[in-house]
């Protein structure tokens, strides 16, 4: 197992705008997304990985050898590999848009849960909000365990910008280092404003490899996993482009309804965090999005990882 840091040079990606992007309508991760131009080559991708075994528990032991790296189709050999690395980077994104009348307290309790588990010495948080603009409550804090008191003074008003609040988030979380990253966001799951699409989002956060953690908070009659339920899985806001949205980035979806489910699936997402392989490998010198599959040469094992990278110098723009 190699000792040192990972040796990354990340594509340098700057926002144009929180509101002011276009969108085009791609059937997969979009690599043209206009919300972003990348303008300095990859010399080395980052891969961040989580294993499990075929009951679901997180594989701990494994070492170089036991990983493979297809890019494009094509074995890429692991030039570092890290299981031991500390420290979690977390930005905790909070839907307070209209929508969210009446589930604002919910969410608040979700994101307290997600908080108690960060380790004091090693682990950062920074708290976001939005309905149709993004608001940073809380920088990127070591040590951060409860949320500001101005929070619990939030009136939920306006539209959704869902998307482009997760996109211009993860932005902000890639600019972290040192630490393995997500976003979680705390949502009904409602957009309507957003100019970006999920496929476009999961674009940007997989390049930078910033999984996305969607935590669901909707009351039981709206949770398909419960009796009480109006809702079929497939009419879920969860399901279809935003379970793909989290999928694609190497994260995942969680619909909580009951304080119980809320306090798994924090444990979960922070658990995953902290399972995380970190591999890396030279890129390819094509320019434009690669598809990325990292897997365990172990069959019986699943490996969930980001969906590709952007390589070389790209200036998409929108139509």
């Amino acid at each position: 197992m190699a000792k040192g840091p990972l040796i990354v040079s990340a594509a340098v990606i700057s926002l144009v705008s929180f509101q002011g992007v276009r969108a085009q309508q791609p059937a997969g991760p979009d690599p043209q997304a206009p919300v972003v131009s990348f303008k300095s080559s990859v010399d080395m991708v980052r891969v961040a990985a989580v294993v499990r075994d075929q009951k679901g528990r997180f594989v701990r032991d494994l070492k170089v050898n036991d990983f493979e790296v297809l890019d494009g189709g094509f074995s890429r050999r692991i030039a570092d590999f890290r299981a031991d690395m500390s420290g979690l980077s977390v930005a905790v994104l909070f839907d307070v848009s209209g929508s969210m009348e009446g589930q604002l307290p919910t969410a608040r309790e979700a994101a307290a849960h997600v908080l108690s588990w960060m380790q004091t010495g090693s682990d950062e948080a920074a708290i976001f909000t939005f309905d149709t603009h993004l608001d940073e409550r809380v920088p990127f804090t070591t040590g951060l365990r409860t949320l500001p008191e101005s929070l619990a003074e939030v009136v939920p008003f306006g539209a959704t910008s869902l998307h482009d609040a997760i996109a211009a988030t993860a932005h902000r979380v890639g600019e972290r280092e040192g630490r393995r990253r997500a976003v979680v966001v705390l949502t009904d799951g409602a957009d309507n404003w957003s100019k970006l699409k999920p496929s476009q989002v999961s674009a940007l956060a997989s390049s930078i490899d910033v999984p996305v953690y969607i935590f669901g908070i909707v009351p039981s009659i709206d949770n398909p996993s419960e009796d009480a339920s109006t809702k079929s899985v497939s009419g879920s806001a969860f399901a279809g482009p935003l379970a793909d949205l989290a999928s694609w980035t190497g994260g995942h979806v969680f619909v909580a309804s009951t304080p119980g489910q809320r306090s798994i699936a924090a444990r979960q997402i922070i658990d995953e965090l902290r399972h995380q392989y970190l591999i890396a490998f030279e890129s390819s010198g094509r320019p434009g999005w690669h598809p990325l599959v990292v897997r365990a040469r172990n069959k019986d094992l699943t490996v969930r990882a980001r969906s590709g990278y952007m390589a070389g110098q790209s200036s998409p723009t929108a139509n």
